[in-house]
């Protein structure tokens, strides 16, 4: 896999973050990611991001759902196994509701949770690159992809002036893979990290 080159900018604040994210995107830069260690409300208007379609695949594994409780009840309570239950009509809907609801709910619950999983990449033995070990922490990282024209060093300082209080650089392989972290490996496993 190719490298890409990424600089990283950290921030202490998020009074601080919403002002240089608007900066860097003036200024042309493209951010790759901004992670933080809590949800940022408006944080991803600010980066210019669309909005999620999630709540569209939720609805169709809902419908889904739905069509199959109903589909599979009446197909089995009316021809498959037909019962006389009280005198009940074979094909009673009001009875079937719980069950329906249910399996509407289950579908639109899982398919969502496996949805949101692949497309955040999250899975049991996918690594990715962590750009700073504080970023689940204390502070805000503003990842900025650059390109061979971009000059590090004057992003640096862009950053610096834009209320960073760290910068870095970083060479990472694009997107994930399937492994383990080996011992050595382990993001900052066994690492004193001391606060400012």
């Amino acid at each position: 896999m190719a490298k890409k080159r990424f600089v990283v900018g950290c921030f202490d604040d998020e009074e601080v973050l919403f002002p240089a994210v608007k900066k860097v995107r003036t200024a042309g830069y493209k951010i790759k990611d901004v992670y933080t260690p809590f949800a940022v409300h408006g944080l991803d208007h600010a980066l210019g991001m669309r909005e999620t379609s999630l709540h569209t695949a939720g609805f169709i594994y809902g419908i889904t759902g739905t069509i199959t409780a109903l589909g599979g009840i009446s197909w089995i309570l009316t021809y498959d196994w037909p019962l006389n239950i009280g005198g009940k009509p074979h094909f009673s809907l009001p009875a079937w509701i719980p069950i329906i609801f249910e399996l509407t709910v289950l579908f639109a619950a899982v398919g969502m949770v496996l949805t949101f999983c692949y497309i955040s990449q999250l899975a049991p033995f996918v690594k990715r690159h962590h750009f700073h070990p504080r970023a689940t922490d204390d502070l805000f990282v503003m990842v900025i992809e650059t390109t061979e024209k971009t000059n590090v060093e004057d992003l640096k300082a862009f950053l610096s002036n834009a209320g960073a209080v760290e910068t870095d650089s970083h060479f990472v392989e694009e997107g994930w893979w399937i492994g383990r972290y080996d011992r050595e490996e382990m993001p900052f496993e066994n690492k004193q990290i001391v606060a400012a």
